[in-house]
């Protein structure tokens, strides 16, 4: 069945290419050389000062640095807090990430996933939040095009006391709400393209552009129903034809990897075909455990259970580890990765995760890591006090074969 849909897609868009492309589109810089495989890194862009971030949570103006900081320990040899190698630097400074770029490629990461916002506030502000690390870090940075990027937009609701308990303590009701209704949809979609979507760097699958969006229930739940949100789609592939691209490639990145029953596939496969998703990912593996070692084949498991239910390709996630204690007051170490979680049983995983790739050569070569620096989530590559390079260096030896 993937077969069958994936060269019928070709065969549209080879029509399509044949098409006359807009004065703006043509005015466009080159693409930048596409990899033989996108080796991806999620971002998340939240250590730096955002105005609405400063106004609701982190005040010290270093964005969550001020939370993971003050991580502590839970239990004997817990790694609390967590200490970056080159210290507390700020996502939104391109020289930062300037020497981000130049480590992910020397290290065969070669795509960053951004994790991008809309919400809206309850004193009426709608709008980006924390974009300040994609356009002023990232598209600052002198070697950025030779980076390739994309976005996911993360629109999962936050409580108050999500991303600072210490401010908030137990007040769980909803502080950013990730509904957009048609206004500001439009808004979202013109921003999308208009900033990100004509970058040389921003991927495209067969010339279309890569969306990925994190909660497909949430991003339904704003327009009322499926239906009206399936229009909503319709309208973005449209603006994104206008553009001069062939079409949208919309990803659904789930949070993390969970066994499905038949109905649940069964309900999944029908949205995916009503909102039109080209792929299916994970954020983070899924099917946590404490001993890494068992999270890592629990998550093959699931991996091979959504191969085969799912209508679309399917791209495998490498996870480093977990552990959100800084962002929680009562986890513990049942919560915490605290078995087996080395540079080499990662290495192991991630082999895996490559084999998949190779093994599906009729689908995009696309290979997920979480993160390249989810600090405050225990699940980075960047080097710390505790590892140095040494998942960077995992990666490489991987991709090279050793």
């Amino acid at each position: 069945m993937k077969q069958i849909r994936l060269i019928l897609a070709c065969i549209v868009l080879f029509c399509c290419a044949g098409a006359p492309q807009s004065s703006a589109r043509r005015r466009a810089k080159a693409p930048a050389p596409r990899p033989e495989m996108y080796v991806c890194a999620y971002v998340w862009p939240s250590c730096h000062d955002d105005s609405l971030a400063h106004r609701w949570l982190w005040e010290e103006g270093i964005g969550e640095w001020e939370v993971i900081r003050q991580g502590d320990k839970r239990f004997p040899d817990h790694y609390q807090p967590r200490q970056p190698l080159w210290g507390y630097e700020l996502d939104n400074d391109p020289a930062v990430v300037e020497k981000w770029i130049q480590t992910a490629l020397r290290y065969g990461v070669n795509t960053f996933i951004y994790d991008w916002y809309w919400y809206s506030d309850p004193d009426g502000y709608s709008g980006p939040y924390l974009e300040s690390a994609l356009n002023d870090g990232f598209l600052k940075a002198p070697s950025h095009e030779r980076m390739n990027f994309y976005v996911m937009w993360a629109n999962h609701d936050v409580k108050y006391n999500y991303w600072n308990y210490h401010k908030w303590g137990k007040r769980e009701d909803r502080l950013f709400n990730p509904d957009v209704d048609w206004e500001q949809f439009r808004q979202v979609v013109a921003r999308l393209i208009g900033q990100y979507f004509t970058q040389p760097g921003y991927v495209k699958i067969d010339g279309c552009p890569v969306l990925g969006i994190f909660s497909l229930g949430n991003f339904v739940r704003g327009f009322g129903s499926l239906d009206e949100a399936a229009k909503a789609m319709d309208y973005f592939r449209d603006e994104v034809r206008k553009a001069g691209f062939p079409d949208l490639h919309l990803q659904e990145i789930h949070g993390g990897g969970y066994r499905l029953d038949d109905g649940l596939a069964a309900w999944l496969n029908d949205r995916i075909r009503r909102l039109g998703v080209r792929s299916v990912a994970l954020y983070n593996m899924g099917g946590f455990d404490p001993d890494y070692l068992l999270h890592g084949r629990n998550a093959l498991d699931i991996r091979a259970q959504w191969d085969e239910v799912f209508d679309v390709p399917v791209f495998p996630c490498v996870s480093v580890g977990w552990d959100d204690t800084p962002r929680f007051p009562d986890k513990g170490a049942d919560d915490v990765t605290r078995w087996h979680q080395t540079p080499q049983a990662f290495a192991g995983f991630l082999q895996e995760a490559l084999n998949y790739v190779r093994s599906h050569p009729d689908q995009p070569p696309m290979l997920m890591i979480n993160a390249w620096n989810e600090w405050v989530e225990g699940s980075y590559l960047l080097p710390d006090r505790l590892n140095g390079f040494a998942y960077l260096q995992a990666v490489r030896d991987v991709l090279d074969g050793k």
